[in-house]
């Protein structure tokens, strides 16, 4: 009787397929809901791995169901980012202006990897594999993929789901976990700050939107500092301030500025849009107006502790205890896997992807990194949905 492979060699023995997969998506990176051939790709997959697939969910997702029983599900995320790639090679992005900067490339071909582990093995439940459009940006309504699936219902049935992240902050094959908050709110806000222009020599004439504009942008850079406890944590940035004016001598009559505001907590999420709106008043105090338009984002990823514990055990199974580390504090990122784990129970887990000597970012044009932990990914996930199926 030929002896089973365990499931750190059997995906050993995909690797090199799995490099093949993640190069060829990574050549061919299609923007949020706009991913019809990657979509294709694992549809394909799947298949013939003996899965049942529905497609165009959610515009372009894919769902696929194996085994029967307690069902758990792995998120993969398709998307790429409109950035063009400065990384030269033989798989660099075909498409101009459109390249895979955050790994949803790699995170595909792992998830395809851990579904074809699963095909060959006596499953004690279903597994459900996810594949996700529109991570990185929304609708026309404002939404993202995560929360088009968890709209569609994707996770009907589901007992728990699970995903990982690349991060090339870490050295690659290490794993990090964290139970509770593991990513922030991704919210964002746009204020027009209003005021009278006119000839740079003559401003005792105008309203000067500018100066406005930097006494508001002030009292917000504030806010954390004297509004916030410092047993709370919290991120308000300013990102962009830009006017109508392109010359030394004309004051423009407004000014626009854009920010981002990052939280674990939903509640003080609320608490902080309205310390923005109380900062902007400055501007009418000082003889201008303002308005602001606040975009809430995604919630903060919350990782259910019984279901990390699992995902925490499976890592130190493949990868060794030594190679698994504590998260000590979440991440200000902000990631739609959210909108899936509230939901049902889930975790996520980052993978690290890190290249020795090599400051890399995730969203720059520069980003890679190092295909040989591919394996891993999808032998974790893979032993993960095993364990949590039982």
């Amino acid at each position: 009787m030929k002896k089973l492979l365990t499931i750190l060699e059997q995906s050993q023995s995909l690797q090199e397929e799995l490099v093949a997969l993640r190069r060829c998506i990574h050549q061919n990176p299609e923007l949020s809901f706009k991913e019809t051939a990657t979509a294709q790709l694992a549809a394909n997959e799947l298949k013939q791995a003996g899965f049942e697939v529905r497609t165009g969910i959610a515009t372009t997702g894919v769902v696929a169901d194996l085994g029967k029983g307690k069902t758990v599900a792995i998120r993969a995320d398709m998307d790429a980012l409109p950035i063009e790639e400065l990384v030269d090679g033989e798989f660099k992005s075909k498409n101009p202006g459109v390249m895979h900067a955050c790994g949803h490339d790699a995170h595909v071909a792992m998830v395809i990897g851990a579904a074809r582990i699963l095909s060959t093995r006596n499953l004690p439940g279903r597994v459900r594999i996810l594949m996700q459009p529109a991570e990185e940006d929304t609708d026309a309504e404002g939404k993202s993929g995560g929360l088009r699936f968890a709209e569609a219902g994707v996770l009907e049935g589901a007992s728990s789901v699970i995903g990982l992240h690349c991060a090339p902050y870490l050295p690659a094959g290490k794993v990090a976990v964290k139970t509770g908050p593991l990513t922030a709110c991704a919210d964002s806000f746009k204020l027009i700050i209003s005021g009278k222009g006119g000839h740079g020599a003559a401003p005792e004439r105008t309203c000067d939107p500018i100066v406005l504009a930097l006494n508001v942008a002030q009292a917000i850079n504030q806010i954390i500092s004297r509004r916030v406890s410092a047993h709370e944590a919290a991120v308000i940035t300013i990102g962009s301030i830009q006017s109508s004016s392109t010359r030394a001598n004309v004051i423009p009559d407004d000014v626009t500025l854009l920010g981002t505001i990052r939280t674990f907590d939903v509640n003080l999420r609320d608490k902080l849009a309205e310390e923005v709106r109380h900062a902007c008043e400055i501007a009418k105090v000082l003889g201008g107006d303002y308005s602001i338009e606040f975009e809430f984002g995604y919630p903060p990823v919350i990782n259910n502790p019984e279901i990390t514990a699992v995902v925490r055990k499976a890592a130190c199974n493949i990868i060794g205890a030594e190679n698994v580390v504590d998260m000590p504090h979440p991440v200000m990122f902000g990631e739609d896997f959210s909108f899936l784990s509230n939901v049902v129970p889930g975790s996520y887990l980052l993978l690290g992807t890190g290249i020795p000597g090599e400051n890399i970012a995730l969203h720059t044009a520069t980003f890679k990194l190092d295909e040989a932990v591919l394996h891993l990914g999808s032998a974790i996930l893979a032993e993960s949905a095993l364990s949590l199926m039982s």
